[in-house]
């Protein structure tokens, strides 16, 4: 064996036994983090349902609740939506589940919308709509409860916040309800069980991109 040949294979040894020594410590290493996955699930075992809260600057709060809500129908649970802003057109949202046979859909009258501002008549709505959620946040028969876009009803005044926080915490032991808008009432932040905040990295829309049916509605 020349002396090029055996320092080759003494540094193939070495660059193996390396290789070996990185996979053993990838090895423990992920064994320990699902040591403390696992008893972390193992601690978890109070069952019922949950609040989850929905914030930020960016796309996707309204969306990724309704893909919730897609789950909880695909197990077969009865879902409500309550819309707390009237668009100037069906959403796609709507025109899905609104006839679906187990969801009850409902998005508020005259009332709160993006293009004009009549506060009476915003309040009067915002009334009625909540009126119709806290009905539906009594309700044992529904296990998924959507209240789309609720906190900008508290950013302006229309409702009051702890009535909404005293709801959540009367409804039905498993009843999961989620809800969304930009920002919301610390009093919200601080009794919800999970709060997730969506950042607006970059928008179509911000490079003149035109809103279009099938993504903003």
């Amino acid at each position: 064996m020349t002396d090029t040949t055996r320092d080759k294979t003494s540094s193939e040894l070495k660059s193996t036994e390396k290789t070996a020594e990185q996979a053993d410590k990838n090895e423990a290493r992920l064994l320990k983090k699902k040591a403390i996955v696992d008893e972390r699930i193992a601690a978890a075992t109070e069952e019922r349902g949950v609040t989850i809260l929905l914030t930020g600057n960016g796309k996707g709060k309204s969306s990724s609740a309704f893909g919730t809500m897609a789950r909880a129908l695909g197990h077969g649970q009865k879902s409500a939506v309550i819309q707390f802003i009237k668009g100037r057109k069906a959403t796609g949202e709507q025109l899905f589940f609104g006839s679906h046979p187990l969801v009850d859909f409902h998005v508020m009258g005259h009332g709160f919308t993006w293009e004009t501002r009549n506060p009476e008549l915003e309040k009067e709505a915002a009334e009625q709509a909540w009126a119709l959620a806290k009905k539906v946040l009594s309700d044992p028969s529904v296990h998924f409860v959507l209240l789309d876009e609720i906190t900008y009803m508290y950013k302006y005044g229309y409702l009051n916040e702890v009535d909404l926080v005293a709801a959540l915490a009367a409804r039905p032991a498993h009843q999961n309800v989620m809800m969304t808008g930009r920002t919301a009432p610390r009093v919200l932040l601080d009794n919800v069980d999970t709060h997730s905040k969506i950042a607006n990295e970059r928008h179509a829309f911000a490079n003149g991109v035109k809103a279009q049916i099938g993504i903003e509605w």
